[in-house]
């Protein structure tokens, strides 16, 4: 059985892979981001993480991506 550190330590790998990865995505849709998008990939839960990354195929917008959550970060 892994120890609680361990299983930490692999969620936040997973977490900054995952985070990377949409940055990148999200760049190369979009080109230049405004400013909330890096902080608010990077805090994120794997959860959204998935979310948002499944949402970028279709996305015409970053509203499309992240929802009403884009009102709130302008």
């Amino acid at each position: 059985m892994m120890s609680q550190f361990a299983q930490e330590n692999i969620y936040r790998g997973r977490q900054e892979g995952e985070s990377s990865i949409l940055i990148r995505q999200l760049r190369r849709r979009f080109s230049d981001l405004p400013g909330w998008v890096k902080p608010k990939v990077l805090s994120a839960d794997t959860d959204a993480l998935e979310q948002w990354s499944d949402r970028i195929l279709d996305a015409q917008s970053l509203q499309d991506i992240f929802g009403d959550e884009t009102q709130l970060a302008n």
